[in-house]
């Protein structure tokens, strides 16, 4: 699930600014979730291998494989930790395109959000990857949307396997 284009309140600034949206209910408890999203052997099974703490200022990464002119490798900071609750990182990385065309790997600004709440005797997760600006980085918008649908289910198969 995506959310519709909004504009950003920035002046002169006529970009449009999307979010991915994705929520399951996994049948596991908060606690068992939170591990698989707070764990860096973990989040390396269902994202990509990275150097995550779970602590608020830390700075981490992921490391992929380099495509074009983007070296593979995104930059995070842990902006907000509440243990089982919810989990705040930006996410930049990318290139600034020689073209100036969106591209692959075209620079990226942007938070992940993850939330859960207890429902039933499962969880309620939802990821929001908020900030992708268009023009610039709608390329990015349209694979990571099927991605992290994708990764949701990846993270589900981890947590059972707890």
């Amino acid at each position: 699930m995506t959310n519709p284009a909004r504009k950003p309140d920035r002046g002169g600034d006529r970009s449009i600014v999307r979010d991915i949206i994705v929520e399951d209910v996994l049948p596991y408890p908060p606690e068992r979730v939170w591990t698989a999203l707070t764990t860096a052997e973990l989040i390396g099974r269902w994202l990509m291998p990275n150097d995550f703490e779970p602590g608020v200022g830390k700075r981490f990464t992921f490391t992929t494989r380099p495509i074009g002119a983007w070296d593979g490798i995104v930059q995070c900071e842990v902006l907000e930790v509440v243990p089982f609750r919810r989990l705040i990182y930006s996410w930049q990385g990318g290139a600034d395109a020689e073209d100036g065309k969106d591209s692959y790997g075209s620079r990226l600004d942007s938070v992940v959000t993850w939330t859960l709440q207890p429902e039933g005797k499962g969880t309620r997760l939802r990821m929001v990857h908020a900030g992708f600006r268009s023009p610039g980085n709608d390329f990015a918008y349209g694979a990571m949307s099927s991605g992290w649908q994708r990764i949701v289910g990846k993270i589900s198969e981890i947590v059972a396997a707890l």
